[in-house]
């Protein structure tokens, strides 16, 4: 499927570089953004214990990629495309 986007990292000319994370979605409300939650570990090292985190991140989704609630996907950090999202979503790995 062709996507008129210019903002897919596919089909449109969007450069993604840096940080890439795997996540789950966990809302896809917005028109073209989803939020992607994606879990690490963070080391205390006065407790020497490491805490679960997560952390909550508005990705662009393109319409050929269209990801849904409930999807694990990759997203990777490219410019600034508004006033929250800096990251695309590039593939979808399990639906």
């Amino acid at each position: 499927m062709e996507c008129s986007d210019q903002r897919c990292p596919i089909h449109g000319g969007l450069k993604y570089r840096g940080m890439q994370f795997e996540g789950m979605v966990v809302s896809d409300k917005a028109k073209k953004t989803v939020i992607v939650e994606v879990d690490y570990t963070k080391y205390v090292y006065k407790y020497e214990r490491s805490l679960r985190k997560r952390s909550r991140i508005p990705a662009h989704n393109p319409e050929c990629i269209n990801a849904k609630h409930g999807d694990l996907v990759n997203i990777a950090e490219t410019r600034r495309l508004s006033k929250s999202k800096t990251f695309v979503v590039t593939n979808i790995v399990k639906k």
